[in-house]
């Protein structure tokens, strides 16, 4: 790993994640099989500090910035991905109110509302342990930049209606962190809805075929009231994210790149025999298929490295053309790793609870994930250089 991205400080982060892995790997398998929400994981991650990994120290958090927050992430993914996937769900609202809103906001009058309103974001996950989540997807797209739950302006706060799927942690999160637009105004709001308010529940059930642990219900919301205070951000600041600091839709590819890791630990473990069985790491054909899995990886993580050396506001057309790339380049490769892997560690390798079975189903999930899911990156990367950087986007 480069030296300007691994800091002192973000080295001890990471670390402190790398802490948790062997746990979080005992865990993983009977999670995966019941499709059960890691609480012990929660626990541990709390006791650990790192809900509050980019929230600033003098909040009492960890100082952490997005590159920080990236590489952790990596290694929780490295042990159990789908509880790096859910953190991803928390740690995003803290970046979108820290260091993103201090790169995008600079009214006074939103600054002084920002400050006020994040202050109680901040004191809630580190003096309360609370557990945030931020649902996005929607069953149909509404006419306010796709979104189609809505706000209502009502004394002390809004009164919020609309209907979340893939609702990560949704029954686990204290504060779901919904995206609404309010009636005759163009600028989508972010949203704490309190898990425990009227009006508010939680759907259906979770049986997907991987990252069963995340509990991913779908999330309902009737006319549930949401206090001022927990309007995170000004409005606004969200829809300028997509063109001002769009980095923060790839954040679910580093749990991924973390996973990629995870495989090549097992088959590291097969082919040495430091698992259990003969090892089989002398056999060229089996050589052979080692290197190209490794290949797959030393190209997502380098390019991933790279737009991570470069992160920061209002990135030029060829910055966002990498992180784009960055994405579909991890998400893809993880799958095909994946897929390598059986065929390097053969029969066995399917048999549940096989640790390369549940890494592959994990692995199928990563390109349908939006906003930034494969689709959607190759058709913006499919019309870089074609047209005008307007047009492209």
């Amino acid at each position: 790993m480069p030296d300007a991205l691994l800091t002192p400080e973000r080295r001890a982060i990471v670390e402190r994640a790398a802490g948790l892995g062997p746990s979080f790997l005992a865990r993983s398998a009977d999670h995966d099989r019941e499709a059960s929400f890691p609480t012990a994981n929660w626990a541990d991650l709390t006791e650990a500090g790192l809900l509050g990994i980019c929230i600033p120290e003098s909040a009492g958090g960890l100082g952490g910035d997005f590159v920080a927050y990236a590489l952790a992430s990596e290694e929780l993914g490295r042990h159990c991905p789908a509880t790096a996937l859910t953190y991803n769900m928390h740690v995003a609202t803290t970046l979108l109110a820290g260091q993103i809103a201090d790169d995008l906001v600079d009214d006074p009058d939103d600054l002084r509302i920002l400050h006020a309103n994040r202050e109680l974001l901040w004191e809630g996950i580190v003096q309360r342990g609370v557990i945030h989540s931020q649902p996005f997807s929607e069953t149909t797209s509404g006419e306010k930049a796709g979104f189609s739950t809505w706000a209502v302006p009502v004394d002390g706060g809004y009164r919020v209606t609309g209907r979340k799927i893939f609702a990560s942690l949704s029954g686990a999160a204290d504060v779901h962190n919904v995206v609404a637009a309010v009636d005759g105004d163009d600028r989508n709001r972010l949203l704490g809805v309190p898990a425990d308010a009227e009006g508010v529940t939680i759907e259906g059930g979770w049986d997907p075929l991987g990252m069963r642990a995340t509990d991913s219900r779908t999330l309902v919301l009737d006319g549930a009231f949401v206090p001022a205070g927990n309007e995170w951000i000004p409005p606004g600041t969200f829809d300028a994210v997509r063109d001002r600091w769009p980095y923060f839709y790839m954040t679910l590819s580093f749990c991924y790149l973390g996973l990629v890791r995870a495989v090549l630990d097992a088959t590291a473990a097969y082919l040495t025999g430091s698992g259990s069985g003969e090892g089989r790491r002398d056999h060229p054909v089996k050589q052979q298929g080692w290197a190209e899995m490794n290949l797959v990886y030393s190209r997502a993580q380098g390019l991933c490295y790279h737009v991570l050396g470069e992160v920061g506001p209002d990135p030029g057309p060829d910055a966002v053309r990498r992180a784009l790339s960055s994405t579909v380049t991890t998400m893809d490769g993880a799958a095909e790793v994946a897929s390598m892997s059986l065929r390097v560690c053969g029969g066995r390798s399917l048999l549940r609870p096989s640790r390369l079975e549940q890494l592959f189903r994990d692995a199928r999930c990563g390109a349908a994930m939006r906003p930034w899911s494969v689709e959607n990156c190759l058709e913006r990367l499919g019309r870089t250089g074609l047209y005008d950087d307007e047009e492209a986007t």
